[in-house]
């Protein structure tokens, strides 16, 4: 044991009503919900990046958290590791999430982070065994370091290329020896920030290559897990190939890989593409591709990815409404891809933060459940629909311009619009929260 969380209790349900911090009022991981447990509805995990790695710097200063692993040695890697087991334990999350430069420090040489790479592996594994915990997903971080400084799969040197996919070779690797139920590929720099020094079509044909290669090494080690992307606009690149679920399936239909991958949305990411969380999980599952979610939000006065815990009950219950119209996750969970504020400098902040957003979530599933199961809200949509599902409307949809033409000056139609009722939806939707 570790003294960094030292005090600090387990946490618990205690209900609405409790006045602990360190309790959960809406997160009760048995109760079930549809038929299904919370904690399997939810399958919360904590992002190892942010939690453990991240200093609290921000554009205009930098680091401000003083962490006792913070140097560049395997043995503060395994303090880290140490402390994160704790923390997973304290709030009974049933999974973490990482990249390969959050859990080991960065080599002189491919063969330096492998190998640091394989020891911190076979160091979670027993930590894993030990305490139940597993792995949402892995990933690789192709974007920190100089030598991505123009991409990973879409870099104009192809020795970056080479040294990309050999780096998310070992990550795929380690992320199938520990059982992740997934795997990541999060596109930081897969983007240009000029067509003046950008051949476009090249470097999606490298990019469509490049996962092509990751779904054969896939299903030639058997790893079961869903390859997913993380769709990412304006971060960093001004124009990134992964902006959005729509931009994403369409590369994937380019490429013939639709049925390969599904997606990994972040609700941060969805607000900079400029749609709501809530639009990028509905197209993603009316696409067949939706798979996974990070689970954060932005300061909306501010134009920029500020990782925020969740905090809006509502927003929660809009987003697991459409996961629950999904069937719910598979692979996938509820990975809190979110970071303290740089003045948050308590190890008590960090579980606090983890606590008040397992709780937004919970409560927002609740809220989502009860509207689902009422059914209001889709009665009123296939209402506003309901003409297409006759014969006239059948047979309109399957008439070409002439014939629908001829029709309209027949039977004399002149249509009068019908209200899309809006605000009393919006009014419907807050009764649940």
């Amino acid at each position: 044991m570790t003294d960094f969380f030292n005090g600090i209790p387990r946490v618990a349900f205690e209900g609405p009503a409790t006045e602990n911090d360190y309790a959960f009022r809406h997160y009760d991981a048995d109760q079930v919900v549809l038929g299904k447990k919370m904690k399997d509805h939810l399958r919360f995990a904590v992002a190892y990046w942010h939690s453990f790695a991240w200093p609290g710097g921000d554009p205009f200063g930098g680091q401000t958290f003083e962490r006792p692993w913070f140097s560049d040695t395997m043995e503060a890697a395994k303090l880290k590791a140490d402390v994160a087991f704790e923390m997973f334990q304290i709030l009974g999350a049933p999974y973490f999430c990482f990249h390969d430069a959050d859990v080991r420090p960065e080599g002189a040489t491919f063969a330096e982070n492998t190998s640091r790479l394989q020891e911190i592996t076979d160091y979670f594994q027993q930590k894993m065994e030990k305490t139940g915990v597993k792995l949402l997903w892995g990933t690789a971080n192709l974007f920190s370091h100089r030598r991505f400084m123009a991409g990973a799969a879409t870099n104009p040197d192809p020795d970056v290329y080479a040294f990309a996919a050999a780096t998310v070779k070992t990550c795929i690797d380690a992320t199938h020896q520990l059982g992740g139920e997934n795997y990541v590929l999060w596109g930081g720099r897969e983007g240009y920030e000029t067509l003046l020094n950008t051949d476009m079509k090249r470097e999606r044909a490298q990019a469509g290559r490049f996962l092509q290669a990751v779904i054969d090494y896939k299903h030639k080690i058997g790893f079961k897990g869903a390859i997913l992307i993380e769709p990412k606009p304006q971060e960093p690149t001004k124009h990134q190939y992964d902006y959005d679920v729509a931009t994403v399936y369409g590369f994937l239909k380019d490429f013939g890989l639709e049925n390969e991958v599904k997606m990994n949305i972040e609700q941060g990411h969805a607000i900079l593409a400029g749609h709501s969380f809530e639009h990028e999980l509905a197209l993603a599952r009316d696409l067949g591709i939706f798979g996974s979610i990070d689970m954060n939000r932005n300061d909306y006065q501010s134009g920029w990815d500020t990782d925020q815990f969740p905090n809006n009950v509502g927003e929660m219950a809009l987003a697991y409404y459409e996961i629950l119209k999904a069937g719910g996750f598979t692979t996938g969970g509820t990975n809190f891809d979110a970071k303290l504020r740089r003045q948050s400098l308590e190890p008590a902040d960090l579980i606090l933060a983890h606590v008040g957003a397992m709780d937004c979530c919970a409560a927002g599933l609740k809220a989502a459940a009860a509207m689902f199961e009422d059914g209001k809200l889709e009665a009123a949509r296939a209402d506003r629909y309901a003409g297409w599902d006759t014969a006239r409307g059948k047979d309109i949809l399957g008439a070409d311009l002439t014939s629908l033409a001829a029709k309209v000056a027949k039977d004399n139609i002149a249509p009068q619009p019908r209200s899309g009722r809006q605000e009393r939806l919006e009014n419907l939707v807050n009764r649940y929260l």
